[in-house]
């Protein structure tokens, strides 16, 4: 597990970095500034878009670098995060 990550920490791992205290409980945070009614009164729900099932064939070393450096679980997201940065840095 990384420094400071808890995504795929153990329950010894964090447990021992909340005794370590590099875990902070955010009970205590202080309340953040209120938006207040004017805010509110624009606010629109807006749901997220529906994602597009595809199936592609990808060459073995592509898959390969995905999966070993998401260490087995979300290469799939790894994949979506650069393709997505992909296509925001070509749009116009």
């Amino acid at each position: 597990m990384s420094e400071g990550s808890t995504k795929h920490g153990s329950l010894a791992q964090l447990r021992k970095m909340k005794d370590d205290g590099k875990l902070v409980d955010g009970r205590d945070a202080a309340a953040g500034e209120s938006l207040g009614p004017a805010f509110w009164a624009k606010a629109e729900l807006k749901p997220p878009a529906p994602k597009r099932s595809v199936h592609l064939k990808l060459d073995p070393e592509v898959f390969e670098f995905f999966y070993e450096q998401a260490q087995g679980k979300g290469h799939l997201t790894q994949m979506q995060a650069v393709l997505k940065a992909y296509a925001d840095a070509h749009r116009r």
